[in-house]
């Protein structure tokens, strides 16, 4: 079998949800956009139910409808995009809750959906989705008098627990929503790690969910074995892969390895990106390409059917440090290719 095996471990899933609810004496939602990060949202947000999850968050609308049809009624499900021209069926029929982020918004929400819960989001120094302090004070006690489901803002450098930023957004938000009635919200996974004074009534974890930084303490949720297709010895000065660009000087060995960039695997994280041979650390060589990768498995003395990428060994965070990025993109672009195993709670 040439087919790369991906397992999601949702048991992991729901204890890290865990391990965070308990930083918390509010509500703890759950953060289930982009598919839950790339691991099924459906899925996902079913185990995160079970457990006892009431609220969770999408990026967009079309996104919530697939998540309501995994829960049925009752889970709140909020949609961060807010009310986008074309939505109003889909927040109706599934009973989406969107987070306002204009006026407009506000005024297309009220004109199609009267009545139907909303949130509001209000932006508190990242400058990136929700409402100035100027507009929230022009549309605050309209917005207040037809009971929003939230009050929320997003913090902008909460993974740096030093930078100052984070205690000017609290300071910000503090202004723009003390006092109201609707409960409110600020922090995603680092806000949690934050402490208290970042809690307000609903935290939103989403990245420690899936077992990234910042939260250190999170039970890996996710593995990925590679089939081994072929092994071939290679003599100094003969090149593996497109480019000539990995060149042997001592004799070896190379493992082809059945996978590639069409599988999300970041094309750029070559040069420094390893994976395991059993307890035998390997290096990646040459370029990644499409469906294929080489390895240099000149260490082996036993060669396994499957390589380890993620897992026991190596975290999403170690392999985003290969590719220059962060856990998120890893995880987001895992690609379709995989057999999926789901390992429940």
């Amino acid at each position: 079998m040439a087919q790369s095996v991906l397992t999601i471990d949702l048991g992991a899933i729901c204890a890290n949800w865990r391990a965070l609810a308990a930083m918390n004496a509010g509500e703890t939602a759950a953060v289930v956009k982009a598919n839950a990060y790339g691991l099924g949202s459906a899925k996902v947000a079913k185990a995160l139910a079970d457990e006892g999850v009431r609220t969770f968050f999408v990026a967009q609308a079309e996104e919530g409808v697939i998540v309501r049809e995994a829960l049925g009624a009752g889970a709140t499900i909020c949609v961060f995009g807010g009310h986008m021209d074309g939505d109003a069926p889909l927040l109706r029929d599934a009973n989406l809750a969107p987070m306002i982020n204009s006026i407009d918004q506000m005024l297309r929400h009220v004109e199609a959906l009267p009545g139907h819960p909303f949130g509001v989001q209000l932006d508190s120094g990242m400058n990136r989705l929700g409402m100035e302090p100027a507009e929230w004070s022009a549309l605050r006690d309209i917005a207040l008098s037809q009971k929003p489901v939230l009050v929320m803002s997003h913090l902008a450098c909460a993974d740096e627990p030093g930078h100052g930023m984070n205690e000017f957004q609290l300071q910000t938000f503090r202004q723009m929503t003390d006092g109201i009635d609707a409960p409110r919200s600020l922090s995603a996974t680092g806000g949690t790690l934050l402490g208290p004074d970042y809690h307000f009534d609903m935290t939103r974890p989403g990245i420690g969910l899936y077992g990234g930084l910042p939260f250190v303490d999170a039970r890996p949720v996710v593995s990925l074995e590679i089939p081994v297709i072929q092994v071939r010895d290679v003599n100094p000065g003969e090149s593996v892969g497109y480019g000539n660009s990995w060149v042997a000087r001592v004799p070896g060995k190379i493992a082809t390895i059945s996978a590639g960039y069409a599988d999300g695997i970041i094309r750029a994280m070559g040069p420094k990106a390893h994976v395991w041979a059993g307890e035998t650390r390997c290096k990646i060589v040459g370029r990644i390409s499409m469906d294929l990768i080489g390895v240099d498995v000149s260490a082996v003395k036993e060669m396994p059917d499957t390589v380890e990428l993620l897992g026991r060994h190596q975290s999403v965070d170690s392999l985003a440090d290969a590719a220059g990025t962060i856990g998120y993109e890893i995880l987001t672009s895992l690609g379709s290719r995989y057999a999926r195993t789901y390992l429940t709670p």
